[in-house]
């Protein structure tokens, strides 16, 4: 007996004609449905942006080697205050009289002193008492020097001859980064200043007090360490490149992300984009600063620690200072791009501010506060000064000759108070009330 429930069911035409067009449409639909193609104008924008977030951090350090090369007034202003700290010159003293007692043998001077005593006919128990006196004295005499020489370090000669020697240096600093100097050396891995003009002034200063045997002192020259060889090699490798990259180097860096941000598909948030990548390249410097000023000072003495980081924070003050400031833009520019989108937040915010706007004006029309022929006119040329508004604030900021981060934010906030004034003067209608346009403020 045969199985008919195993049998296939012959379909009917209508069930044949049904299947063969469902395997023609799905055929269909697979010829045409399209390839993931890349888009290769967001990919374009994308790299160009980011080229130029990452060309503005080496942008700011270029323009910092090139001013601290090649101005000399820079230069000056920039390390002159290294000598008037404590620390440092504490460190110098040390250092100083150290040198001082390697040429002045006291306990000799005080034998040699004895013998000639004794050969006076002096009788030998006081010579023993006096001979018991040598410790002391040369303690006092330790102290006595270093008394002078650290007056002579935080005094105004040594200033001014820290001064000129600043200027001479930076006169030669090519000859250094090109390894032709012979100011300084380099020495064990490190590199060293010469102390000799210190050390000349120490004994000028000493002869002149009346400590005579200071005369003794030859024409030496001890070193302080400054930084490692390594640093200084690397300085050399990389100053020709970034020297004569300062003057254009900041202005592809602007052109790649102004060309960026027009050849996106969406400007605004190719600007966000762009502000915080600037900011974020800004953090990633100031992290490598902290990071090598961990290191040099970790290189010296435990002794010169103090001075070394002091010294490091002095010269390294004005790059952080555009540090700041260059965050601080990208920072301003990134949050007025996003305030100004669709997002909820940025539509929330505006819409708190139109809100605050509109208590105000109910305040005022209570107050018989009127706009008068004002209202009309800025409502009927609202955008442009708007622009007129932003135009204004950049050109404060271009004219301002040492703007800081802190500056950066100041502007932004009195901008956005003068776009808040002008909101508030915008009159929809030509009646002169405020209150007839308090229901519908402007979101802006």
């Amino acid at each position: 007996m045969t199985d008919t429930s195993s049998r296939a069911t012959p379909l009917t035409d209508g069930e044949r004609a049904e299947l063969d067009r469902l395997r023609a449409e799905i055929a269909t639909l697979r010829e045409r449905t399209p390839r993931r193609r890349i888009r290769w104008r967001s990919l374009a924008t994308g790299v160009i942006l980011t080229l130029g977030c990452l060309l503005m951090p080496v942008a700011l350090l270029t323009v910092w080697v090139h001013n601290q090369v090649a101005d000399t007034d820079r230069f000056v202003e920039t390390t002159s205050p290294v000598i008037r700290e404590p620390s440092v010159q504490t460190a110098i003293t040390d250092r100083v009289t150290a040198t001082v007692f390697e040429y002045v043998d006291v306990p000799e001077l005080t034998s040699d002193a004895l013998g000639v005593l004794s050969a006076q006919g002096v009788p030998p128990a006081v010579t023993d008492r006096l001979q018991g006196l040598a410790g002391p004295l040369e303690s006092s005499l330790r102290g006595f020097v270093r008394d002078r020489v650290a007056a002579i370090v935080s005094g105004p000669r040594v200033a001014e001859l820290w001064d000129r020697s600043l200027r001479t240096a930076s006169e030669q600093m090519n000859a250094v980064l090109s390894g032709r100097s012979e100011a300084v050396v380099v020495s064990d891995g490190e590199v060293r200043l010469d102390l000799a003009p210190f050390i000349a002034e120490a004994k000028n200063q000493l002869v002149q007090s009346g400590f005579g045997v200071a005369s003794r002192i030859p024409d030496v020259h001890p070193t302080i360490a400054i930084t490692d060889a390594t640093t200084l090699e690397r300085a050399k490798n990389g100053y020709s490149l970034l020297d004569k990259a300062a003057t254009w180097l900041p202005w592809v860096a602007l052109a790649l992300i102004a060309l960026g941000v027009y050849a996106a598909r969406r400007h605004r948030r190719a600007l966000i984009g762009a502000g915080l990548g600037v900011s974020l390249g800004m953090l990633v410097i100031a992290a490598a600063l902290l990071i090598t000023r961990g290191v040099l000072v970790g290189a010296v003495p435990p002794r010169a620690t103090v001075a070394a980081g002091v010294s490091y924070d002095l010269i390294v003050r004005f790059l952080r200072d555009g540090l700041r400031l260059v965050f601080a833009i990208g920072l301003v520019v990134a949050l007025g791009a996003f305030l100004a989108g669709p997002s909820a937040t940025a539509v929330g915010v505006r819409r708190g501010a139109g809100k605050a706007i509109g208590w105000l004006r109910r305040g005022g029309a209570k107050a018989g506060l009127r706009t008068g022929p004002v209202g009309p006119w800025v409502h009927a040329h609202l955008t442009a000064l708007r622009f007129g508004l932003l135009g204004v604030a950049v050109l404060v900021f271009v004219s301002l000759s040492s703007p800081s981060g802190l500056t950066v934010l100041v502007i932004a906030l009195v901008l956005v108070f003068a776009l808040g004034v002008l909101q508030f003067l915008d009159q929809p209608r030509g009646d002169e009330v405020i209150n007839r346009t308090a229901g519908s403020p402007g979101t802006g």
